[in-house]
């Protein structure tokens, strides 16, 4: 794929890189907000609803989109 007004710069080796670096970080960011969010409830007994929020939103997203690209695919 060649992008008119970028020429070479933008290849499919760029959008493959951006698109496993977004992916890892999303992961990284999940899996941080379920860690911080088991701590804060197992040690300090504290439910902490926004972190629940993003977890479940993240693992929600995840299960649709691999839905989605199972049975489109």
């Amino acid at each position: 794929m060649n992008i008119p007004f970028l020429g070479r710069a933008i290849d499919e080796r760029f959008l493959n890189h951006r698109l496993r670096s977004t992916s890892l970080g999303g992961i990284i960011g999940g899996v941080t907000a379920t860690l911080l969010f088991a701590y804060r409830f197992y040690i300090n007994h504290i439910w902490s609803w926004d972190l629940f929020t993003v977890a479940i939103t993240i693992v929600g997203v995840k299960m649709a989109m691999m839905t989605w690209y199972l049975l489109t695919d």
